[in-house]
């Protein structure tokens, strides 16, 4: 039983912690638990971080699959909800032992290597589990967060507080929101009638892991001496990996949750210490006996879980707000519209559009955390749900290195702002059709005055005379691509200046 509540306490805070992660708003977060994210086992792979994964594969062959119970944010989340639908249908000794499907665990876990070595980005992205789990956090649990935020800080400044800022809420892609609501409702599903049904089918996590748990020190093992077959370890393992006829439990798909030892009232199942192959000398058939029943656990945790969820939500005004500077002196007229750019404009850190497809997840966690409203994910197929940079609502601040700060994977790596300002993303382009000085004949001098390079000159637009009015020339050698000519220009649907993403950045 001890061990059960030792997992499930650091579980819930790993979850609780890791879920503020994609919804903090205001950078604070990150500092302290960024390291949560790289701990996830394919960001870890992406980004070659073979101290994660040495770590990984060592608690996995001692404990057995003790990641997917403690530190998979999606795996908990499973828990979660199988707790709650426990509770609501009055149903606590719902499970039953189930043969594997191995033709299909294994063939998405052949599909995923493939992609993985392949570099189809889109399909790695979307059985990721901890990038799954993101996009649920970014896309639909950030715009509760947000209003939860938005809300106290109304009632703050009803009382001449000014502790709290209101922020934006926004859909930044519908398209990515209809793939984390399709990702919710499956999973959701699965995990309310069957429990952990998608770590044991679908997840490549989870087969991958396994695999290696199969020859794991510590193990659940049967006590034949002890265990009257009455089946209640089974009925509440929700991996349904406990054959209470036979007496074997299938490790490769065992989550290391310790129902089972929680449940069994004879003592008759065991976390030991095991010597691999020599586990069956230990294990005989039993008859089976009635089912007990023992609600008293099953309602703690689910009361447990439900509060950490709670708690998710009620706590959405407490991170520490910082204040964020924005341009003023412009009325929004229109809302602008995005350029068709022949290439996306990637991140400083990013390097290249390569760099990028090889080893962004799509966590969203980089769009997250951008305090500028710039980072959303892309719609196009072969960068599907991947970082992209457009400028409506903001441009990329020379001084931020918030989404190189955050990512685990090593698609946008760690830079200074000193490194920001001495790379060029892209490219700035007048469209002269759009222009204010060619539409309404007057002058407007926004592109030049706010280039942080002195990358936009002025220039008249008609030499001979005197008093002609001037246009804005590029100088691509001092140009960094940071967006605000573009973000800051007048012209409305479409500005008159937009950025053009580079393949490979460029030192200026």
């Amino acid at each position: 039983m001890m061990l059960r509540k030792v997992r499930i306490l650091i579980a819930s805070l790993f979850f609780f912690l890791l879920t503020l992660l994609f919804l903090d708003f205001t950078g604070t977060l990150h500092a302290w638990l960024g390291w949560m994210a790289e701990v996830q086992l394919i960001p870890a792979i992406l980004a070659v971080n073979a101290g994660v994964l040495i770590v990984l594969i060592l608690l996995t062959f001692i404990f057995g699959r003790l990641y997917c119970s403690v530190i998979c944010p999606l795996g908990i989340f499973q828990d979660l909800i199988s707790s709650i639908s426990g509770v609501r249908k009055g149903k606590k000794n719902r499970f039953r032992y189930s043969r594997a499907k191995s033709w299909l665990r294994y063939g998405v876990l052949g599909l995923f290597v493939i992609a993985l070595f392949a570099g189809i980005s889109s399909i790695v992205s979307l059985l990721d589990p901890y990038a799954a789990y993101g996009r649920i956090a970014s896309g639909m649990f950030a715009p509760l967060y947000r209003w939860g935020n938005n809300l106290l800080a109304m009632a703050a400044e009803s009382i001449g507080s000014y502790a709290f800022y209101s922020t934006e809420v926004w859909m930044k892609n519908w398209i990515t929101f209809g793939v984390a609501a399709l990702t919710l409702f499956i999973i959701g599903l699965l995990a309310w009638r069957h429990g952990r049904t998608y770590c044991n089918t679908i997840c490549p996590v989870g087969t991958t892991l396994g695999l290696l748990s199969k020859v794991s020190i510590f193990k659940p093992v049967f006590n034949t001496d002890k265990c009257n077959s009455c089946g209640l370890c089974a009925r509440n393992c929700k991996s349904a990996c406990m054959d209470v006829k036979s007496h074997q439990v299938d490790y490769s798909r065992c989550v290391t949750c310790f129902n089972c030892i929680d449940k069994c009232k004879t003592g008759g199942i065991k976390y030991v210490p095991t010597i691999p192959g020599k586990i069956n000398k230990r294990q005989t058939t039993g008859s089976e006996a009635k089912i007990s029943d023992n609600s008293n656990a099953t309602k703690d945790l689910s009361r447990r879980n439900l509060l950490t969820l709670l708690g998710t939500i009620a706590l959405s005004g407490l991170a520490k707000a910082q204040e964020k500077h924005v341009d003023g002196g412009l009325a929004t007229i229109e809302d602008k519209k995005i350029p068709d750019r022949k290439t996306s404009v990637l991140p400083p850190g990013a390097s290249a559009a390569q760099n990028m497809k090889a080893h962004c997840t799509a966590c969203q966690l980089c769009v997250s955390a951008c305090p500028n409203d710039v980072l959303r994910p892309s719609s196009r197929l072969e960068t599907f749900m991947q970082p992209e940079m457009s400028f409506e609502r903001g441009y990329c601040r020379p001084e931020c290195v918030e989404c190189s700060q955050v990512c685990p994977a090593g698609a946008i790596k760690p830079i200074t702002p000193a490194d920001k300002t001495a790379v060029s993303i892209g490219q700035a382009i007048w469209i002269k059709d759009n222009c204010v000085v060619n539409t309404d004949e007057v002058q407007c001098t926004n592109c030049e005055r706010h280039c942080p390079t002195g990358a936009i000159t002025l220039v008249s637009r008609d030499p001979q005379y005197s008093d002609s009015l001037r246009i804005p020339v590029v100088d691509k050698e001092l140009c960094i691509g940071c967006g605000a000519c573009e973000n800051l220009c007048p012209a409305r649907p479409f500005s008159a200046i937009y950025v053009e993403g580079y393949i490979r950045h460029h030192a200026v």
